[in-house]
């Protein structure tokens, strides 16, 4: 039923492009990844992405084995918490997270950076880098062709759209295809941890993740990354040995500085920021978010001082509007291109793996025989479609991602302040209910698979 192995054109090397093409891979099945950004330093910071069972699912799936042993060693310490908290440091509720040793049913703190080194680890003969995707031509004999700002191309069996939300891919394959702002914006810092960093937050907020309900409708998040090396890149003293000698072995290791941080982002709705807070960087960006947070806990103010300037960026939420089934062909999305969320559930990088993981059975199932390659590619999106834009709905109705929420609004934000603190109080003092949170959260993405 099938001729040769199909050559895969994937367009973006971010979570679900790399994941895909070591899935591809490992099912001997020719792939190309071409990236925008100049090399494997280039383009992202050390933001905490959370990997949840659906994501390491994927990852185990899709990566050689010692690689996701590599992905396991290289995580930060697991949250031993959820916490709520004031803008003044009161904690309103705290959640105690279950311990889990399970490399797959668990949730996994990582830093973005660091995820695309060990993604990219074993793909440097198949990774181009400063490839700029412009437009792509089908053609007749089932093939299609990518086109690239330096004038080069290249042609394959199958596109895939790797390419995250602003998607030049999307946009000629499925120019109705809409993204629009959530209305929120998110100001990103990261902190060094040192002694006296460490000193300015208690001991809960240092062990967990911990979400900051603010008066006036400013939120904030707060984590503490703490990785299994220094900031000179030594394996610290007590790593177990085997991880030690897999971080030893790493090669990601040289690529990137990301060393233990405290993640801190603010975020409010869209009209609270400068209108040009997206151009703002640096120590500018900075001062941004210390003026909105004027009325915070001083040394959550002092942590925004300490920040390394360089890390500081503003994120404009966008969220994908549902599209209409779409008749499939030789050129297909996954995740931020097609279904772009909020952060609202946590899932972004959890769906595009899960993307990646599925599209890479179907395409093995084409390259064995048992179905054509556009057949694996409706399969595919028919599967991919449903779950995807589901997500998003969750995502954009989760309490604070959404610009419109009555948290933002002037006379009953905080009404809608006091009802959330009020919520989590409860859930957090009634056994029941806190037995269900915690539920929830280690088996959010799990379910969903």
């Amino acid at each position: 039923m099938s001729a040769a192995p199909p050559h895969v054109l994937i367009i973006g090397a971010g979570t679900g492009g790399l994941c895909l093409a070591h899935g591809l891979r490992r099912a001997g099945i020719s792939v190309a990844v071409y990236e925008r950004h100049r090399d494997r330093a280039d383009g992202l910071l050390g933001y905490r992405v959370g990997i949840g069972p659906t994501g390491s699912r994927a990852l185990r799936e899709c990566l050689p084995p010692e690689l996701f042993a590599t992905f396991l060693a290289t995580c930060a310490r697991p949250p031993h918490y959820f916490n709520v908290v004031t803008q003044g440091l009161r904690q309103t509720a705290s959640f105690a997270l279950r311990p889990n040793d399970d490399p797959v049913r668990t949730e996994h703190s990582v830093a973005r950076m660091v995820l695309r080194q060990v993604l990219l680890t074993g793909l440097e003969d198949v990774v181009h880098f400063d490839k700029t995707f412009t437009r792509y031509e089908q053609r007749d004999d089932g093939t299609v062709t990518a086109h690239f700002a330096d004038g080069t191309s290249a042609t394959g069996n199958l596109l895939v759209a790797a390419d995250g939300t602003h998607s030049a891919v999307r946009r000629q394959y499925l120019p109705h295809a809409v993204t629009r702002d959530a209305g929120t914006i998110n100001i990103a810092t990261r902190i060094p941890l040192t002694p006296h960093t460490r000193g300015l937050i208690p001991e809960r907020v240092q062990q967990g993740i911990s979400l900051i309900f603010g008066v006036g409708g400013m939120m904030g998040v707060l984590h503490v990354m703490e990785f299994k090396w220094d900031a000179e890149r030594a394996i610290k003293p007590g790593v177990a040995e085997a991880d030690a000698a897999l971080l030893r072995d790493w090669p990601g290791l040289a690529h990137d500085t990301t060393s233990d941080n405290i993640n801190l982002i603010i975020w409010s709705a869209a009209r609270r920021f400068p209108a040009d807070v997206m151009e703002r960087r640096g120590d500018d960006l900075l001062n941004v978010a210390l003026g909105l947070t004027s009325n915070w806990h001083p040394h959550l103010r002092e942590l925004l001082t300490r920040a390394d300037p360089a890390s500081a960026l503003p994120i404009k939420v966008s969220t994908s509007e549902p599209v209409p089934p779409w008749k499939s062909s030789t050129v297909t999305m996954l995740g931020d291109a097609i279904h772009t969320m909020t952060p609202g559930r946590g899932v972004g990088a959890n769906t595009a793996l899960r993307d990646a993981r599925l599209l890479c059975e179907q395409l093995s199932l084409a390259t064995a025989g048992d179905k054509t390659l556009l057949q694996a590619v409706a399969d595919y999106e028919a599967v991919m479609a449903p779950y995807g834009f589901a997500r998003v709905a969750e995502s954009l109705n989760r309490s604070g991602t959404n610009g419109d929420d009555r948290m933002y609004r002037p006379v009953v934000g905080r009404l809608a302040l006091l009802g959330a603190r009020g919520y989590f109080g409860v859930t957090s003092r009634v056994p029941p209910l806190r037995r269900r949170f915690v539920d929830d959260f280690h088996t959010y993405e799990g379910d969903r698979d």
